[in-house]
C-alpha cells in the first residue's frame, strides 16, 4: 500500500525544521567572514560546521522531530538566526558579500 507521509504532520514539522537549517547555513555562507569576528561571534568556520553538520545530519539520517541530533541542530540554527545573523546584519547594513551598494548618510538609495 502506498504510504502518504505528507499527510503526517509530523513529516510537515521535519520539513520545516530542515529548511530553516537550510535558511540558516545559506545565510552564514553568504556573510562576509571579518564581520563574525568584529560581531565578537565564533568564526565563520565554526558556524558553517556546526550549521552543516546540523543540515547534513538531518539530511543523512532523516529529520526525526524528536531525535536528541535533530533538536541540538535546531537549537544551533535558532541561536545563530537570533544572536548571531543580527550583530553580523547591524555590522555590515544587511549585506553580504556584496558591499558594492549605494549608501548614503540615511541607507541604501
Amino acid at each position: 500500500m502506498l504510504q502518504l507521509d505528507y499527510l503526517n504532520p509530523f513529516w510537515w514539522l521535519a520539513v520545516a525544521v530542515v529548511g530553516f537549517k537550510l535558511f540558516a547555513f545559506v545565510d552564514a555562507v553568504t556573510r562576509r567572514e571579518d564581520a563574525f569576528r568584529a560581531a565578537d561571534k565564533k568564526t565563520k568556520p565554526f558556524w558553517l560546521i556546526i550549521l552543516g553538520l546540523a543540515l547534513g545530519l538531518d539530511l543523512l539520517l532523516g529529520a526525526a522531530v524528536f531525535s536528541m541530533l535533530t533538536l541540538v541542530g535546531l537549537v544551533a540554527a535558532i541561536v545563530y538566526m537570533v544572536d548571531v545573523r543580527p550583530a553580523i546584519k547591524q555590522l555590515t547594513g544587511g549585506q553580504g558579500n556584496d558591499s558594492k551598494r549605494n549608501m548614503g548618510p540615511y541607507g541604501p538609495w
